[in-house]
Order: C-alpha cells, then structure tokens, then sequence
C-alpha cells in the first residue's frame, strides 16, 4: 500500500478518477474524499438550501446569544438598485431592533418572575433566562439574517449539493454554489501550516452542473397542483400535526407527496390524500410521468420518489422550529414552498409557552405582545409591496414566527429518537409541542408502538432554569 501511494500522482489520481468515476460510473469512490467548509455570512434561507441534505454532517450557529445586529443581513441581487431596496433594508433594520428591544425586555420580565435559587451563580442564572428570552425574540429575526455553516461532506455528498444550489431560482444559492465549485479548485486553507495545499477536490467536482430536470418538475408540477387542488378549497391550518393514513399503493402515495410539494397553497397532507384516493389511475399515471420527464442519466430519483414510510407525520410550525426539526437527517422530508399565508401563532400563546405564565403575563401587561405582533404584521405588508418588484426577495423578509409545512416520513426508530431528543425540557417550546404531537398521534393510532417511547409531556410543570 505505502508503495503504490509513493508511485502516486496528481496526473495518475485524475486519469484513475477520469475512468473510474467518470466513465465507469463507480461513484462510491468519492465516498473516500471528505472535505471541510466554512461557509460564512450566509443568509438562514440560504443554510437551509446548504443543509437540506440527507447525507450531511455540519453545525450551524446558534441563534442564541448571537450579535446580529453586527453581523448583520442579506440584501437579495433581486432589490439592489431597485425601488424595494429601501423598503426592503428598512423592514428589515426595523425587525432587528425590535428583535434587541423584546430580547432586552422580556429578559427583565424574566428575572423579576423567576427568583434565583441560591445554589445557582448570578452569570448561569441570567445566561439561561436570557436563553429563554432569544427562544421566544427570535421569533422576529428574517430569513434575510447572515448565519453560519460548517460541514464536513464527502465528495460525493459535495457535488449533489453544488448542483443543486446552482439550479435554484435565488441568486444567493447559486452564488454559494459556484464559490464551492471554485474552492474545490482552489488550495485548501490551512492557517498553521507553511507547506502548500492541494486543491479540495479538483476532479470529483469539476462537472458539477446545474440540471435542468428539478426545475422542469417543479414547472410541471406547480402547474398541476395548481389545477388540481383549486376544488380542496381553503387550506386546513386546524392540526399542528397529524399522522397520515397510509396508502396502499405507493404510486398514489408518490402522486400525493408530489401535489403536496408543489402546493403554494399550502394544503394538509390530508386534504390531498383524499383528492389523490379518488383520482383516476390515469391522473395518477400522468403525475408520475410528469415527475420523471426530463430526467437524465446522471439525474437522482426525487425526494418525492421515496414512498413506503409507514409512518407520516404532517407538521405545521414556524420556520424557527422547523430549523431545528430539519436537522434530524434518518428520514424523508418534503417541505412546501415558502408563504407568509400560514401566518404566526398569537404572542399570547408564543410568549406562555416560552416564559411561563407569570413571566408571560407580565410582558403582554407591558406591551411586548403588540409590538411584536406589530412588527410581524408590519414586514408581512412589506412583504408584499417587494414581492410585486422581486417575488423571490419577499422570502427574505420572512420572519421564522412565520409557519410553514413540512411532511416528516419515517420509521418507527427514528420517531422515537425525535420524541425521546426534542421532548426534553431543555429544548425549544415550540419543537417541543410539535415533537409531543407526534407522540400523541401515535399513541393515539398505535398505543403499544408509543408505550416504550421516554416521552415528556411539555404542557407539565415548566422549570425555567432547568437546561
């Protein structure tokens, strides 16, 4: 082995990545190549496109304890120079402050309600209080919001990942795609090292394209949900989750997570189930083809594709959340598109659940819940004044109060690992609500698969300072 590798070459190693991965199709090998990014001062909506991988492994930053305000936020391409941008840049300046005024407030709220005990020092008391505080302020921070990633990804992982961001309709994705297209091709960064680095990945990644197939599914399909699920009438905003019935026959159940995918009004898994169950073997037969037309050789089945779970749970729940839950990578998720039409819950019910009753009545007596709710409302109008100029930029405004829906597939392992991990009374309130939802679902539909599940009931007595 150390023979061969001392024979090895730069020339040698792309004329064998040529053949064999290229030309013979052996992409396992790229399974071998793991590489490490930082991806800096990009926007949350843009980490949740770079994440939304099933094969990934990486953090994110937290949104607690973060100077925002310094790091600041993105401007979409689509406003820059335009008549929005002022809008745009004032709407969101206006919800960073009113992010620090709530933060600041509500933590003040805190520590008059909740005393500290006399084992506990004053910095860890008020450290985790204003944990409290950001989990319920961060509820007004924009999807426009500068984060940070950083993952380790093999090769393989790596060059989906690129094509798939080049192919996004937002400038930004496409942007942070071709620049990891380029980093691969540039030497590694290495700080505390003199010697000269080779490139990332040079060959496994330099024909990462764009695919056209995704796009023209997403065409197709917008069209066809569109036509279609006009008869279901107003979206059902009722059940913060439900568990699907399942199908019987995997090709309605793919038609459904199709139509379900593309709805840009947001209709509940089961309002679609119920069309799709009734709809003619034909209609169906036509989705699926429409779902595969364009697809190349090189092309992946889609997510959508992936049928059989016997467990589906249909979650609606703010973005801020749905972050959180997005991280959980041993099932299938089909999210639906971004809108501002599944609203945000009332700060009555958002501020009880994250600081407790006493906390939270002395903060709504104090005016927070209006100036919340206030400035929700206030980017929401925004919103709609920049979606006339630039409807991918509305996005950005999004605040993560704002609720979207998102359909978990799963087994049952993984649905007890989610309701054991995201139960704790450490986590956020609202995952939390969701997570026990799913529990009671469950339970509810299948008691002795639920009655092993260590599940802890949120609506129980909540210790403020317990992390």
């Amino acid at each position: 082995m150390l023979e061969s590798i001392q024979e090895l070459s730069a020339q040698k190693a792309e004329q064998f990545l040529n053949t064999f991965y290229f030309q013979y199709g052996h992409r396992s090998i790229a399974d071998l190549a793991h590489l490490v990014f930082g991806l800096e001062q990009i926007s949350i909506l843009a980490a949740m496109a770079v994440v939304d991988e099933p094969v990934w492994d990486g953090q994110e930053r937290s949104t607690r304890y973060q100077p925002f305000r310094r790091t600041g936020w993105h401007l979409p391409e689509d406003v820059q120079g335009g008549p929005a941008e002022s809008i745009f840049t004032q709407t969101a300046q206006g919800l960073f402050t009113a992010y620090e005024q709530l933060s600041s407030a509500l933590l003040d709220h805190l520590t008059d309600a909740v005393p500290r005990p006399a084992e506990m020092s004053e910095g860890i008391y008020r450290r985790t209080l204003r944990a409290r505080a950001f989990d319920v302020a961060r509820s007004l921070l924009p999807l426009a919001t500068h984060t940070s990633v950083g993952q380790i990804v093999s090769a393989r992982v790596l060059e989906r990942q690129i094509g798939r961001l080049l192919g996004s309709p937002y400038a930004e994705l496409r942007a942070v795609g071709a620049e990891l297209k380029a980093t691969c091709q540039s030497p590694a960064v290495a700080p505390l090292s003199a010697e000269p680095q080779p490139a990332a990945a040079p060959t496994l990644v330099k024909y990462a394209e764009a695919s056209s197939y995704p796009g023209t599914v997403a065409r197709e399909l917008t069209q066809a949900a569109h036509e279609l699920l006009g008869e279901l009438g107003a979206t059902n905003r009722s059940m913060l989750v439900e568990l699907a019935e399942p199908f019987a026959d995997p090709l309605r159940e793919m038609a459904a997570t199709l139509l379900y995918r593309y709805d840009a009004q947001g209709h509940s898994y089961r309002q679609i189930q119920s069309l799709v169950q009734d709809m003619a073997e034909a209609r169906v037969a036509e989705l699926f083809d429409l779902s595969l037309a364009g697809r190349s050789k090189h092309d992946e089945p889609l997510r959508e594709h992936r049928a059989g779970y016997a467990l589906a749970f249909d979650v609606l729940v703010d973005l801020g959340s749905f972050r959180d839950l997005h991280r959980h990578r041993r099932c299938i998720q089909i999210a639906q598109p971004l809108t501002w039409g599944h609203a945000f819950e009332l700060p009555e019910e958002v501020f009880v659940a994250g600081l407790g009753e006493q906390a939270a009545l002395s903060a709504l007596e104090g005016g927070q819940g209006e100036a919340y709710a206030e400035a929700l409302l206030k980017a929401e109008q925004v919103a709609s004044i920049v979606r006339a100029e630039a409807p991918l930029a509305a996005d950005y405004l999004l605040p993560l109060a704002y609720r979207t829906r998102c359909l978990f597939k799963m087994d049952w392992a993984e649905a007890a690992y989610i309701v054991e991990q995201r139960t704790q009374p450490q986590g956020h309130f609202s995952y939390r609500r969701v997570a026990w939802g799913m529990y009671e679902a469950l339970r509810g539909r299948y008691p002795s698969l639920a009655a092993p599940i260590r599940a802890v009931d949120p609506r129980g007595p909540q210790d403020l300072l317990k992390r």
